[in-house]
């Protein structure tokens, strides 16, 4: 499987961007999708999730309110709504997939996620 995640840019506090990750080699269904990113100097952290069985979502909290994941099954991708957009969501945003239905905590563990993508910038200037 082949992670292309792509919509990243520049923008300013308040503006929106919508990123989208396609899937090349093999469907997600079955399994999960993430979204991850790393900002300078810190640690990759998970931003949001869907399972592709029943669209069960999770999100971090601080993106709560603010992104909402989907998915398009006839394309094989999943996208991330970002609204409001904040100048700490500046970071390289990573889908990440796996064969997995992720429950609970599992979510959040990057060592679970079988296939990532290149990464793609977002900054948001305040």
């Amino acid at each position: 499987v082949q992670l292309q995640a792509s919509g990243g840019g520049l923008v300013q506090a308040g503006d929106s961007l919508r990123l989208s990750c396609a899937a090349s080699g093999r469907t997600f269904s079955g399994g999960s999708v993430g979204w991850f990113r790393q900002a300078p100097g810190k640690e990759r952290e998970f931003v949001s999730g869907i399972r592709w069985s029943d669209s069960n979502t999770r999100y971090a909290d601080s993106v709560k309110g603010r992104f909402t994941i989907s998915r398009d099954n006839a394309k094989n991708t999943v996208g991330l709504q970002m609204n409001s957009l904040k100048p700490e969501d500046t970071a390289v945003y990573y889908c990440a997939a796996t064969f997995r239905g992720m429950i609970y905590s599992s979510w959040f563990q990057e060592r679970l996620y079988s296939y990532w993508g290149q990464g793609t910038q977002v900054t948001v200037s305040s």
